[in-house]
Formats: C-alpha cells, structure tokens, sequence
C-alpha cells in the first residue's frame, strides 16, 4: 500500500529500481536533474529531458497516450557524488500557469509497478514550473522528499540556476535567474538564497524525518476515457445530473427572436465563402437547386514549440463530432464510437488522433435526404479527449464541401486559441424546405460527446 506525502515530508525507498510519474491534465514535461551537494549539476549530461533522455542512472520513458513521460532511476547506477535527483514538471504551455488546472500528482513506484508514495501537489498558482519531489541520500540511504515548490523564473531560470549551460538571445539574458528554492528541510546542497525567489507565505510544518501515514486517500482516478458503447438510443450517456434525450435542454440565454440576425451570405462552386463567426449559408446550388449530399471537414494542426531545447510537438486528440436534434431534443450521434446514425443518413470517417498531415483531419458525410422529418438541427462539435484546450491548437477549420463535386463550399476558420476542450463548430438546420448552414466558433468544456451534448442546448435556437 502506497503512502500519501504531504509538503516537506519524506520517506525511506527500500527499492532499488523506482520510477517518477505524474498525473496531471495539463499538457507537460517530466524531466530530471541530477545535482551534487552543491546544488549543482557536474555538467549538462546531468540534465535529463526529452532531448536527451538518458542520464547516469536516470531515463525518460515516454509513455502511452500522450501522457507525461516518466524516470525511470537506477539508485545503485547513480553516481556516488550525486547527492540529490530532482523531478521537475513543465508545461508545454509557457504562458499558461497550474492554477488554472487541477493540482498535479507526483507518483514514486517500484520497478513492478506498486505504487510506494503519492504526492498531490497542491497551492500552485502562477507557476509554470514545479520541481515536484527529489530523491536524496542520507549516509547509505536513499530517501524521497515531497517539494511541491513552483519557480516562478521560467525554465531556462531553473536548469540555470542548476548549472546547466543555456544558448539564449542576449534579450532573454537580460533578466537574471532567481536563486535555487529553498527546500522545506534545511539539508546539504541548498545555498542559502539572497532573498526569496517564492512567496513567502507559511507553510505547514512536518516533523523532519516523518513518514507518512499508510493507507492515507490516493490521488484522483485519471478522467474518464472514451465513452462506452452506445446505450439504447445510439447516443452517448450525458454526464451525471444532465438531461438525457427526451428531457430537452435549456433555451438560449436570449430568445431567438430578440437576437441580431446574423449575416447570410450565398454559395458558389467557384468562389467557396470564408465564413465568419455567425454567417450563414442557404445549403442550394447556384441555380437554386438544393444540395442533397454533403461533407463536413474538420481539421487542425497542433501548436509546435520553438525553445532552446529543441522543437517538439503535441500530439493533440480532437474528435469530430455531429449530434441530431429534433427541436431541443437528441435523435442520434455520430461519432468515433458509432460512426453511422441509425437512420443511415450520417457517416463518419474515422478518427484522427494527432492531428497531422495536409486537409481534413476527420470528414463526416452528410446526406440530407435521408435526414429524418423530425430531425430539425445537426450541430458539429469537437471534443479534446486527452484535455488540451484549444490554446494548443492552431488552424482548426471546418468547411461545407459538395458532395457530388467535391468543390468546396463554405470554410470556417477558427482565429486564435481559446481555454476550451470542446468547440462547436457549426450547424446545419432546417427553416422550411431549406437547409442552413450557421458558423458557430462557439468554446465550452467537454473531452468527449457523452460530456458535450448536455451543453448544446444554447445552439439551437435559430
């Protein structure tokens, strides 16, 4: 049974062969650096991170689904004048903080996978950075010692304030690094610094050699992944306490008949509309003849990082999905885990997990004439399922394509990034005879279908 660290606390590790993982929702890096009783590192092989992942006893292990790496740590491989190796947390998102997030958690495990100590790292704010927990020796023994301590100094502050060379423009240069944190237990390796580089708010007391209590809570089970299979009904479960189909959802904020009408423009095979936020198109040919089979594009890019450390990309899980209403009520989902509506009037094409490569990320097909009486709006929505927001998106489009054709016939292009795992995107409704297309652009927070359609209830007024 696995033990629960509080802020300064540490603990004995029996094992020889440990690993140091985290769970958090953010997207982030783990990386390691190894310091002698200085606080330093002896040189820049000493600093492990996805560029250079292997160190003296210490190796980055990426791991599945786009989740942080984890170190895996040799004690007896580490070298004898290695006092200290401390577990450091990043978020790809520089400008982001982990007060906008749930609190991360520090694991330490065996090599077999028992978990030997948690550590939930709570009152982080501002912060990109954190340096999580750190193994230590004493005399023979290792130790690990839950630090929980934010650096408030950016990345490049921190390896250098540890010793390790950077390769940055004058410009970045010019602020200096903040002093090394302070570690909750005075110990060897921790020069005093000249004044705090934290805040200097309390912080809770822990007896210095105290272990922590056994069998105390874990941290929270990871969120939930895709939705099961399709219950009854063929569309995905709502979230708990959220109308279910039959039950309607709430009106629009404003009346429809209050709003501003928005724009509407007309189509045309040779001159695709760029849509803005609220535009609408009449789904007719030039001619006045009506579309009957249709295509939806989604698509993106994810964000590629530029630092000093290398370029790298996050692959980022956005899944296209179409929800059927009739009136304020869901009919049907199509979606990654049922890609044909019961009807047989939607397909989807399959999903997209990363995002790369040229065009359509993911295509749903449309054929109107199919789409039943009752039915009145189809709203096209996607869901982040490792929980990126769109933040760490770029280029994300949807567009209106012939189906007969292939010409393109309207696009959207979403501009700028916003703090959303969940977007619709447009919708398709009925005024009449007529279909219509409306671009939505609209942001809320849902990592799969089963969390978003309770919330598009304010999309369906026309």
């Amino acid at each position: 049974m696995s033990a629960t660290l509080a802020k300064g606390q540490n603990g004995p590790l029996a094992a020889n062969d440990v690993v140091i993982s985290v769970q958090l929702t953010a997207p982030a890096d783990l990386s390691a650096l190894l310091v002698t009783e200085s606080g330093k590192v002896r040189s820049d092989a000493d600093f492990v991170f996805f560029n250079q992942p292997n160190g003296p006893g210490v190796n980055l292990q990426p791991a599945p689904g786009g989740q942080p790496a984890s170190l895996a740590v040799s004690l007896n491989a580490v070298p004898a004048d290695i006092a200290q190796i401390r577990a450091v947390i990043t978020l790809d998102d520089a400008t982001s903080n982990f007060g906008r997030f749930p609190a991360p958690t520090a694991i330490v495990a065996d090599s077999a996978g028992n978990q030997l100590y948690e550590y939930r790292i709570d009152g982080l704010n501002t912060e990109s950075i954190v340096i999580a927990l750190e193994l230590y020796r004493r005399q023979s023994e290792w130790k690990v010692r839950a630090v929980g301590q934010g650096y408030a100094g950016g990345f490049a502050a921190l390896v250098t304030d540890h010793g390790v060379t950077v390769d940055e423009s004058p410009a970045a240069t010019q602020v200096p690094p903040p002093p090394a944190y302070q570690p909750a237990q005075p110990g060897p390796g921790y020069p005093p610094p000249a004044q705090p580089a934290y805040p200097t708010q309390q912080q809770p007391q822990y007896p210095p050699t105290q272990q922590a209590p056994q069998g105390a809570p874990g941290y929270p089970p990871p969120g939930q992944g895709y939705p099961p299979p399709p219950a009854p009904g063929g569309y995905p479960p709502p979230a708990p306490g959220q109308p279910g189909p039959g039950q309607g959802y709430p009106p629009p904020a404003q009346p429809a008949a209050q709003q501003q009408p928005p724009s509407e423009v007309s189509l045309s095979k040779d001159r695709p509309v760029s849509l803005v936020k609220g535009q609408r198109v009449t789904l007719r040919k030039e001619g006045g003849t009506s579309l009957t089979f249709v295509k939806m594009g989604l698509g993106w890019d994810p964000v590629r990082s530029r630092g000093m450390f290398g370029n790298r990309t996050v692959d980022i899980d956005l899944d296209g999905s179409v929800v059927m209403f009739a009136d304020m009520n869901v009919v049907d989902v199509a979606y990654y885990g049922q890609l044909t509506s019961k009807d047989g009037s939607i397909r989807h094409q399959g999903d997209n997990l990363t995002g790369e490569g040229e065009g359509d990320d993911e295509v749903i097909l449309v054929d109107l004439t199919r789409i039943p009486a009752h039915v009145s709006t189809l709203v096209f929505i996607v869901t982040s399922y490792k929980g990126h927001t769109f933040e760490q998106v770029q280029n994300a489009f949807c567009r209106l394509v012939d189906g007969s054709n292939n010409a393109e016939l309207a696009r959207y292009t979403l501009a700028g990034g916003m703090p959303f795992t969940a977007m619709a995107m447009a919708k398709v409704f009925r005024v009449g005879n007529d279909w219509k297309l409306q671009a939505l652009g609209e942001g809320f927070q849902a990592k799969h279908p089963g969390e978003a359609v309770p919330q598009l209830g304010r999309f369906l007024g026309n």
